[in-house]
């Protein structure tokens, strides 16, 4: 059985990117890949502009996230400047070196978690990745750089606790994290009445995962290059069941 590195995902907001056209940006219900990368490569010390150390830690390791309490959807609006007239530019930067009184403004649309919990799980798909999971716990325990959930204007609100499993599923490894000493209060949110898990495939047997999944999904958040903001396609597989008896 593969090792597993669990930890938890708190915070007063959060924001997991989806696809963006023009000024809505939302926000899927739990992490994206890229995110729980970025956040891994944040509490490395690996900065954005270090694009090959970043693909390799997204192509290295896989990951799963539990969903325990979904939060609450909350839309900010923001007003932005975009160039005025009807001019075409070949490309963002002649845009935005265009003249600086030739102004619009926008009504820009961002969306956020409120109050949302999860656990996430990532696991090596190589033999010797170039950070250890026992590295990645010690830098989840002291990062680096400031550690966000998806924005700048999201910061953990809650130690990540990361816990080594080993010999198990990755089902069984979520169901014993010990949420009752790293979240002793968890019992005051509004928890979901399902349990989410989402996963992608990590070279995963059907033993090794524990669980079937009932839903496949196409995500595009698989780290192409972080400098330039790529992002490559991967698909997500989904399973939920009831939450009762959960602590």
């Amino acid at each position: 059985m593969p090792d597993f590195l669990v930890f938890q995902l708190y915070g007063a907001l959060a924001s997991w990117g989806d696809i963006a056209v023009g000024e809505d940006r939302p926000s899927l219900g739990h992490p994206t890949k890229s995110a729980v990368m970025g956040l891994l490569a944040a509490a490395l010390g690996i900065e954005r502009e270090d694009d090959a150390v970043h693909a390799q830690l997204s192509q290295q390791y896989a990951m799963a996230v539990c969903v325990r309490a979904n939060g609450e959807l909350l839309r900010d609006y923001h007003t932005v400047q975009v160039p005025g007239g009807k001019r075409q530019y070949a490309s963002r930067r002649d845009e935005l070196l265009m003249d600086k009184l030739n102004l619009n403004t926008i009504l820009s649309k961002r969306d956020y978690r409120t109050d949302a919990f999860y656990q996430v799980a990532v696991w090596a798909t190589v033999e010797e990745p170039a950070y250890s999971l026992a590295i990645l716990q010690q830098h989840l325990q002291q990062p680096v750089f400031n550690l966000y959930l998806g924005r700048k204007s999201c910061p953990v609100s809650l130690p990540l606790h990361p816990v080594m499993s080993s010999a198990v599923s990755l089902k069984q490894a979520f169901d014993a994290y010990p949420l009752a000493q790293a979240s002793p209060w968890m019992d005051s949110l509004t928890k979901s009445e399902l349990v989410s898990y989402f996963w992608e495939d990590g070279k995963l047997t059907d033993e090794q995962r524990g669980m079937e999944s009932s839903m496949t999904y196409p995500r595009r958040d698989q780290v192409s290059s972080r400098k330039r903001w790529q992002f490559a396609n991967r698909d997500e597989f989904y399973h939920a069941e009831s939450a009762k008896g959960v602590s």
